[in-house]
């Protein structure tokens, strides 16, 4: 599918947030450098960075390289600064440890904009399969993407949605995402510490934009995690979603219907292999009993009112859960 002729003069500029990222950086840039659609430029916000990438970085000439303080990061600010550096008329958010699926990616992401009325459009992130990362999240498609479309111009039509509904249509992901530059000046992100994308989505939805899904517009990105990062990141996410949706998250469950589950993926994935099966059950186990653990303690902070959930919030995730470099 080829890009749509009112996109083929418009600029396209990326901006990524970064942080230690010398082992995977190399991958996100040359891959956006492969591109079917040329970008006008790279911006890369560093926030200290002490492990090589930013000699990496002042390697490619296509990069404008910004560095902040580890303080100043934010999920929120940061990017809105690559925003306000950026002189494209789209801007494509993604991450130092993202790689884009094919050749593709931001061709797929500008086909996205059906209308004028489209403000953003985002894709999809997905597991490769490789020995190094966790079987049961590798990606296994089970049918041919469309574009989905969403929009609400009656006055308070979204917001009489269900918390669910409003929830699901608000998946967005800055791992993957395309906007138009305009409308992030006029709508900034907030200033959170996490689920920036997803609050940006249900502020857009709620003013009357278009939003649409693609995808065809696939990047690679994974890490691993230990206990403590899954715990967090599962607080966190409750919290958003709660603070944002109303969402109370469903009761999180290890029974032996999902143990086997997860042992039927892990072979799927890797054949009969005893110590790798075994070191990949554990880690799922680990992974799914620390979202018990941030369930549990969600649920106990839910009935003691808004600001004791903020306090305990601010206690385990003030500071953005960080997932180790692998």
């Amino acid at each position: 599918m080829g890009i749509h002729n009112e996109h083929k003069n418009y600029l396209v500029s990326v901006v990524i947030p970064v942080k230690n990222e010398v082992s995977k950086i190399k991958d996100c840039i040359n891959s956006i450098l492969a591109q079917s659609i040329s970008v006008v430029e790279i911006i890369i916000l560093d926030s200290g960075s002490t492990d090589g990438t930013i000699e990496i970085l002042k390697s490619y000439s296509q990069v404008k390289l910004i560095q902040i303080e580890p303080a100043q990061f934010n999920h929120g600010n940061t990017r809105n600064l690559g925003v306000q550096h950026a002189i494209g008329d789209f801007v494509l958010l993604t991450v130092g440890d993202a790689r884009a699926y094919n050749n593709t990616w931001i061709e797929e992401l500008l086909n996205g904009f059906v209308d004028i009325d489209v403000v953003a459009v985002c894709g999809q992130q997905v597991v490769p399969h490789e020995m190094d990362k966790n079987p049961v999240d590798w990606f296994r498609p089970y049918s041919v993407p469309e574009l989905v479309r969403y929009q609400f111009q009656e006055s308070n039509a979204y917001l009489k949605l269900e918390p669910k509904e409003k929830q699901l249509l608000c998946g967005w992901d800055d791992v993957t995402a395309m906007y138009r530059r305009e409308i992030l000046l006029t709508q900034p992100f907030q200033h959170v510490s996490y689920a920036e994308d997803a609050i940006w989505a249900n502020e857009a939805l709620i003013n009357g934009y278009a939003i649409v899904y693609n995808k065809k517009a696939k990047v690679f990105h994974y890490h691993n995690e230990n206990a403590e990062f899954a715990f967090k990141r599962a607080f966190t996410t409750f919290y958003f979603r709660y603070k944002t949706f109303g969402v109370v998250p469903q009761k999180q469950v290890l029974n032996t219907r999902r143990k086997i589950s997860i042992l039927k993926s892990i072979i799927k994935g890797i054949g009969l292999q005893p110590y790798k099966t075994l070191k990949w059950y554990q880690y799922n186990v680990e992974y799914i009993t620390a979202n018990i653990k941030a369930w549990k303690l969600f649920m106990k902070s839910l009935p003691k009112g808004s600001a004791y959930l903020d306090q305990i919030h601010e206690k385990y995730c003030g500071i953005p859960p960080i997932p180790s470099k692998n």
